[in-house]
């Protein structure tokens, strides 16, 4: 989360000599030594990228807030009710052997009720948001027929679903068939059957006549006449029934990516409060628990969050009202330092954080007789909120970052005889730092560690820049290589730069909690000052 601009050179010294006939005629090796200047990185680190996202914001003293509230938990119908694809067939053949019938006589005419779903949960009455009918109707007699199909319960606008089809004559073994796909968004299903008082069923009438304008048509018992509605991607906005004790059981993991770097050291934050907001908007009572708060820090050590709240379980009540005056309910459990480690919890600067939770909704059973409901605006959320200026007191804050480096060194030819690694600094942060040097192998194995011969000083310590109105200090640190580093530069391949921060009080030199001004930033220039040896 925190943006560095890195600019790294890999660094090889191998002088080139254009005096070849010189070299022809001496007898002795030609030797001098040569400075040499060259820029190794340069990093900004700065967090005005995050400011006005979701984390970090500015406020009217000009010093950061941090907001780190968080959705882990975010529910809608979706979740709670699906119909699945489903295929009604509607058959009918007379039961008398055979019956001879005038023209536009009507041979069938009764309703069916059809099972939808599944039992786990029982709908009443459902809206579709999108979804259509595939319907296939069969006519088995030698001349054309009219199929009139009605979905009883089934409206849009109070207006209730009914279709019409003209089907070609056929024959027992080849009938005359029509296919029609419809467009059901926006109908209403109720689904309590004939006799309004069940759940999951779909009606369907179905009345065949034969042609007013043909002739009389004899039916057998063998006729079949046939309907098949086939319901297909249907997504569901509102409905209402009982939807069954829904248990939902997770453990959320999230990562602060920033962290990783801190190997060491501590921080004091100011007094916050953390809090877990269970938001309702459906008409389903419900239970919670939470089951686990830690984090891990990168050195890892793992803070766990204890409260009398953790492990008990606590109940939500639904929302009340309907389609225009649905109200959500909160319940909001809170820690801070009174009633809980939530400081030191925080403090342990954990990278890695944890949350367990575990939500049962319907937990008393269908005691509201089948009247849950779910409208299209209707979700249930869980967030994590807490706010707090950024302010922070460091006592040997500790990060680290690792750069590549690549030096050509030969003993026998030319080589590197002396240097030093310089870093300038100019500080906008009101923190000091001491810095290490950690030169290491392919492998990421320390060869040597080089102290800074000075700290980074905190910007309390500087003055006013006219130009952009930010305070801040400017620091040269020097490291020193020994022959010991300079023999081994060969087998150096990266450079870790390790800081360690603290928030020093200008007047009383104490480590101290100070705000972080907006703007703030610690620009890092490192450089190799060289002496090189040419030998010819």
């Amino acid at each position: 989360m925190i943006n560095v601009t890195k600019y790294v050179k890999k660094l090889y010294i191998l002088p080139f000599i254009g005096l070849i006939s010189l070299m022809s005629c001496r007898k002795e090796k030609t030797i001098w030594d040569s400075n040499w200047i060259a820029p190794l990185v340069n990093d900004t680190l700065s967090l005005n990228n995050l400011v006005n996202d979701s984390t970090l914001t500015a406020d009217l003293s000009t010093f950061y807030q941090v907001d780190l509230t968080r959705t882990i938990l975010n529910l809608g119908i979706e979740d709670f009710v699906t119909l699945p694809d489903t295929l009604i067939s509607h058959n009918f053949n007379i039961t008398v052997p055979s019956l001879t019938v005038p023209p536009g006589f009507s041979i069938v005419n009764e309703i069916e009720e059809h099972t939808i779903g599944d039992n786990s949960i029982q709908l009443k009455k459902i809206r579709v948001s999108n979804g259509i009918i595939k319907m296939e109707v069969f006519n088995p007699l030698n001349t054309k027929t009219f199929f009139t199909v009605e979905l009883p319960g089934v409206s849009k606008n109070g207006v209730g679903f009914l279709e019409q089809y003209e089907v070609p004559a056929g024959s027992i073994s080849n009938p005359g068939s029509i296919i029609a796909s419809l467009d059901i968004s926006g109908y209403d299903l109720v689904l309590t059957g004939v006799s309004g008082g069940e759940y999951n069923i779909l009606q369907s009438r179905l009345v065949v006549s034969t042609d007013p304008s043909g002739p009389s048509v004899n039916v057998t018992s063998s006729h079949i006449f046939k309907v098949n509605a086939e319901l297909k991607n249907i997504k569901i906005d509102y409905a209402r029934g009982y939807f069954g004790n829904l248990v939902v059981s997770d453990t959320t993991s999230f990562n602060l990516e920033f962290l990783n770097n801190i190997t060491a050291g501590t921080i004091d934050l100011p007094a916050v409060n953390l809090q877990f907001e269970i938001t309702n908007g459906m008409k389903i009572d419900a239970k919670a628990l939470l089951t686990t708060i830690s984090n891990t820090n990168n050195q890892g050590n793992t803070a766990v969050l204890s409260n009398y709240q953790i492990g008990v379980p606590f109940y939500i009540d639904q929302a009340t009202g309907g389609w225009s005056s649905l109200t959500n309910s909160t319940t909001t459990v809170s820690f801070d330092a009174s009633n809980s480690n939530l400081e030191s919890y925080l403090e342990n600067l954990g990278n890695s954080h944890t949350i367990g939770y575990k939500l049962e909704m319907n937990p008393f059973g269908n005691v509201s007789g089948g009247w849950n409901e779910i409208f299209p605006n209707s979700r249930l959320k869980v967030k994590v909120k807490a706010q707090m200026p950024l302010a922070i007191g460091a006592d040997g804050l500790t990060l680290r970052d690792t750069f590549d480096l690549e030096i050509k060194q030969n003993l026998e030819k030319s080589h590197v005889e002396s240097g030093i690694f310089v870093l300038n600094a100019s500080n906008a942060f009101p923190l000091s730092g001491n810095v290490k040097l950690f030169l290491m192998n392919a492998d990421g194995v320390v060869i040597h560690t080089v102290v800074g011969s000075s700290e980074i000083t905190s910007s309390l310590y500087g003055n006013i820049d006219p130009a952009d109105g930010i305070r801040k200090m400017s620091s040269e640190v020097n490291f020193i290589l020994t022959e010991a580093m300079l023999n081994d530069l060969e087998k150096v391949k990266n450079v870790a730069i390790e800081s360690q921060f603290n928030t020093p009080d200008p007047t009383t030199s104490a480590n101290t909690q100070v705000s972080i001004p907006v703007g703030a930033f610690l620009a890092v220039k490192l450089k190799a000052k060289l002496v090189l040896k040419a030998i010819l």
